[in-house]
């Protein structure tokens, strides 16, 4: 049986008194699109940034890429590079794009490759050549962010994270900062990577976008998961009753707005 790409066990995470994670268990398979969805405050954010060790678990078994850790334990320099190694593996598109300000389009792309992966600056260049226009951003190479769009600056960030020829990419959100007319040339993006195969987990609310793209649903609240299925069965006849407010939420957002959403216990992140 193929090794799973991701799989989480029992994933605990706290921030102070606030327990944010409460005993995850996910497995995202090679080749998968998930897509995480859930309120405010569930905890989507802080499982995908769990899911490359952006934040480390703690407690739990976490397996990224080939590299499995138990979490929560202190490392050895072995298990350093281990977790060093698991990042590189997996890109990391934010909500706020981080790109660097004072570096071009091309500069932040090639950042990565040059400094993590060694590359000479005539390969680097070269390959984020390549991937600015796979984005559709040849122009743009010499652009400084102050003197991109919001869609623009995005899809900088995905080059980027492509830049290290990572097995999964993890999207925190990548629409949410934009306005609504740049969405598409993100989501086109993204739409592509699908189609080629890429391993992805993407936390988004655009319902329209995760039913067209997903092969899996993953509904959280309260720092669990609520609820798993196929995107027709979930956006048609969901189980759970915090799923079905939250999609009545999210789809007439003006009739619902005064109803709170039914949360499982304290709010996460």
């Amino acid at each position: 049986m193929t090794q799973p790409m991701i799989e989480l066990r029992g994933i605990h995470k706290r921030f102070g008194d606030l327990e944010v994670l409460r005993g995850v268990d996910l497995t995202i398979q090679t080749g998968e699109v998930v897509v995480l969805m859930g309120p405010s405050g569930s905890g989507k954010t802080t499982l995908v940034r769990c899911m490359n060790l952006l934040e480390e678990p703690d407690s739990g078994q976490l397996s990224v890429c080939d590299c499995a850790f138990d979490c929560g334990r202190s490392r050895d320099r072995a298990g350093r590079r281990l977790a060093q190694q698991a990042r590189r593996r997996t890109g990391m598109v934010f909500q706020h794009f981080n790109l660097f300000p004072h570096m071009t389009a091309l500069d932040n792309v090639i950042e990565g490759p040059r400094q993590v992966r060694q590359l000479p600056r005539a390969e680097a260049t070269a390959l984020g050549e390549r991937l600015l226009a796979r984005v559709g951003l040849s122009g743009k190479r010499d652009e400084y962010p102050s003197r991109l769009s919001g869609g623009q600056k995005q899809r900088v960030a995905i080059a980027r994270a492509l830049a290290m020829e990572p097995q999964a990419v993890l999207f925190d959100e990548p629409t949410s900062a934009l306005d609504p007319e740049l969405h598409a040339e993100v989501l086109e993006v993204i739409r592509e990577l699908a189609g080629e195969g890429m391993t992805m987990v993407i936390v988004t609310h655009e319902t329209h976008f995760a039913r067209e793209i997903a092969d899996r649903i993953v509904f959280m609240d309260g720092g669990v998961i609520v609820e798993e299925a196929a995107p027709e069965d979930f956006f048609t006849r969901p189980t759970q009753e915090r799923a079905r407010s939250f999609l009545r939420l999210v789809d007439h957002p003006g009739a619902t707005a005064a109803a709170p959403l039914p949360r499982a216990g304290e709010e996460a992140v």
